[in-house]
């Protein structure tokens, strides 16, 4: 074989052997960081413990005590509800006056100090109004709607821009 030939198999032999180790080393250290991002996913769930929704949670009562549960969060709900708009309202302005030249740093804190205060403030009210419904229920069923002081389910908060549902009225069948 000739020293040519011997230099050009060698060099595609090198080539090639380059090219295998940057593939095994890119999967390697993709392997590795699927892996860390797996594992940390499988953390978060398992500190997280999903509570279940408000929904699965009250189909765990009796029909009767269901009804006036709904009731009585509806009720916190559309109570709470001038406050957690009035938050929104805050945190959107303060988003407006925060892109507005010039910027006012003092007038954005402000605003966003109004906003967490209002939503505080709704949050309180949602919490007593629980708690005064939770007073009312036989132990096993405050056990089960205390879950709800967790915070909230999955899906929580995706109806906030509606305007409240209305009671269903069903037609009777002739």
């Amino acid at each position: 074989m000739s020293s040519r030939l011997l230099a050009i198999v060698l060099g595609i032999a090198l080539a090639v052997s380059v090219g295998i180790n940057l593939f095994a080393a890119t999967a390697a250290i993709t392997a590795l960081s699927g892996q860390k991002k797996i594992e940390r996913v499988l953390d978060q769930r398992q500190s997280d413990e999903r509570r279940p929704s408000t929904r699965e949670l009250l189909a765990l009562l009796d029909p009767e005590v269901r009804r006036e549960v709904r009731r009585g969060l509806r009720e916190a709900g559309l109570a709470a509800r001038p406050d957690f708009q009035a938050a929104r309202q805050a945190r959107a302005e303060a988003v407006e006056v925060a892109r507005a030249e010039p910027f006012d740093r003092a007038r954005v804190e402000a605003l966003l100090t109004a906003s967490r205060q209002a939503e505080a403030r709704g949050r309180a009210r949602l919490e007593s109004d629980a708690l005064a419904l939770m007073q009312t229920l036989e132990p096993e069923d405050r056990r089960v709607v205390a879950a709800l002081l967790a915070g909230r389910g999955r899906g929580g908060g995706e109806r906030r821009d509606r305007e409240p549902r209305q009671e269903r009225v069903t037609q009777p069948q002739g």
